[in-house]
């Protein structure tokens, strides 16, 4: 079965002409939400939906998406409170060095002298750079900030992260 990736959410309708208003999720929407680019609608029995996009707008940080499949309100009521994503094989290519989450987390990590750190469970995004959050062997958790100092190579085939334990990290 194919993974999918979140990329909305779908808060509303939008209009009788069957529009829905999707929050985006995705560092690309004016890539998926592009006319012409394939989506798929989630609702609560987590079928997904093939859809096709007509055209979109942004709209007070709101993408207003119409889709080729429906045209009008009633069609499209039972979206409201679900998902669009991407199928994994249509993510968009990163620049060197960028990573997607679902790459970064479950990889372990170790410092630059070889010994072993934990495990990267969450990615927290509270501003200027991202958190990494390493669960430790011993079930302590650890936050590394995701700058230059300190994440020294992120190797996702190897599910491996080597960094620089820098006084007071831990």
């Amino acid at each position: 079965m194919a993974e999918f990736m979140n990329v909305g959410k779908i808060v509303n309708t939008h209009g009788i002409r069957g529009e829905l208003k999707i929050m985006p999720l995705t560092d690309f929407p004016e890539v998926r939400f592009a006319k012409n680019a394939e989506l798929f609608l989630f609702t609560s029995d987590d079928r997904p939906m093939p859809v096709t996009v007509e055209s979109a707008r942004l709209h007070k940080n709101m993408y207003i998406v119409r889709l080729k499949e429906y045209g009008n309100i009633n069609e499209v009521e039972k979206f409201k409170g679900g998902m669009a994503k991407v199928s994994k094989e249509n993510l968009a290519d990163l620049e060197e060095g960028e990573y997607y989450f679902h790459q970064i987390v479950g990889c372990s990590v170790i410092t630059e002298e070889g010994e072993t750190l934990g495990t990267i469970t969450e990615i927290l995004t509270p501003g200027a750079n991202d958190v990494w959050v390493v669960k430790t062997p011993g079930g302590k958790e650890v936050l590394i900030p995701v700058i230059d100092d300190v994440v020294l190579d992120v190797d996702v085939e190897q599910k491996q992260v080597k960094i620089h334990l820098m006084e007071g990290l831990l």
